[in-house]
């Protein structure tokens, strides 16, 4: 029996997950272990976990916290409420925080885009800060923002005490290994954070003040983009380190290494382990096609298929096909949106899994007016 459940486990994992705005995780299955107390190997773009070891057990994250950090500040930029090259002003509070900082100074003032940079290559404390009290107006307005986040993201063993990870005075400032793959996750989704978490080494204030990558993966590891790291004596060593390679895009998350070697051989091996194993096929958004619209104003509506991904075992690499399977016709009216068929995606005749079609726009119903009209000149013209 046990052996028998061990099979139909593994062939689960290896199915083949297909990303149309749905996350699927595929289970607690560990083919090896790693030097830490919890670790999560995600693919980012269909959430699908390929590893996990204690997952959901709440640890001290260190500034790995500044992932939601820099989450909520980079939906603020993107929904137009800071700009880059905002200067802000820093208060008191910001700058006698301790840990890694750029030293700011009291009513200092300094861009965004150095604050960012600053918090993201150097993980400072004082630059984190900053930019929390101009989002929320304060630390605990924002961190409040950061737990209703967190909330809306699925984080169900996260809870936070403030905006940087530091945790000497902390009671439960604490975040499961799984939860922060996903706000890493929704963090990737703003690809400007990519323009900071790459760089190796960058400065601010014009040059004076030099900044170097706490993540050394970003120079020793092929295809590593980011995302961050932290440590502190009830953390250890924690890190959420992202890598793409040949379009696989990856979230290994190690919290509770003894040292930071231990750490980052530990991401390496998921990194590693995930690339070998896995790969993805990407299907572009495009029109597919068109179906014909029984009484509508239009003869036709064309239909789309969004952007889907596919992950596969590496072996079903170059095997994918795909099969269209439209309707012949649909009544009017229709709605844009509205199901015209699927795509099946095969590997070897078999279907690994399937996408919906649908209208890329409306189509009213023609009226008995118009339709008087067009019989009339139908007549007229005959």
């Amino acid at each position: 029996m046990k052996k028998t459940l061990s099979v139909v486990i593994t062939l689960l994992i290896l199915m083949p997950v297909l990303l149309c705005g749905v996350t699927v995780s595929a289970g607690d299955i560990a083919p090896f272990d790693v030097d830490a107390a919890s670790a999560v190997l995600m693919d980012s773009g269909t959430g699908t976990v390929l590893y996990s070891k204690n997952a959901d057990e709440p640890l001290p994250p260190a500034s790995v916290t500044k992932v939601m950090t820099l989450l909520l500040v980079m939906e603020a930029v993107d929904g137009g409420k800071l700009s880059l090259d905002e200067e802000i002003s820093v208060s008191g509070h910001a700058a006698e925080m301790g840990g890694s900082q750029i030293f700011l100074e009291p009513g200092e003032t300094m861009k965004a885009d150095d604050l960012i940079k600053s918090v993201v290559i150097a993980s400072a404390n004082d630059a984190a800060l900053a930019l929390a009290e101009r989002v929320a107006g304060s630390e605990e307005a924002f961190v409040a923002k950061m737990n209703q986040r967190a909330a809306e993201l699925g984080m169900k063993n996260t809870n936070f005490e403030n905006v940087t990870g530091l945790d000497d005075d902390t009671t439960n400032h604490v975040a499961s290994a799984y939860d922060i793959a996903l706000m890493s996750r929704e963090l990737m989704k703003h690809g400007k954070i990519f323009d900071y978490s790459t760089k190796w080494m960058d400065s601010v204030r014009d040059g004076a003040f030099g900044l170097t990558n706490t993540n050394r993966l970003i120079r020793f590891y092929k295809g590593a983009t980011g995302l961050k790291t932290g440590s502190t004596s009830k953390a250890k060593f924690c890190i959420s380190a992202t890598a793409e390679r040949d379009g696989l895009h990856l979230i290994a998350v190690i919290m509770g290494s003894d040292t930071r070697d231990t750490r980052n051989e530990a991401a390496k091996t998921l990194l590693d382990w995930g690339f070998a194993n896995y790969c993805v096929y990407k299907k572009e958004g495009a029109n597919v096609g068109s179906v014909k619209v029984d009484g509508g104003k239009s003869e036709t509506v064309t239909a789309e298929c969004h952007p889907c991904e596919l992950l596969l075992p590496r072996e079903k690499a170059g095997t994918v096909t795909e099969e269209l399977m439209l309707k012949e016709s649909v009544p009017a009216p229709v709605k844009k949106g509205d199901p015209l068929g699927k795509i099946r995606f095969l590997s070897n005749g078999e279907v690994l899994s399937e996408a919906e079609v649908t209208a890329a726009s409306g189509v009213e119903r023609v009226g008995w007016g118009e339709i008087f009209r067009m019989l009339l000149r139908t007549l007229l013209l005959g």
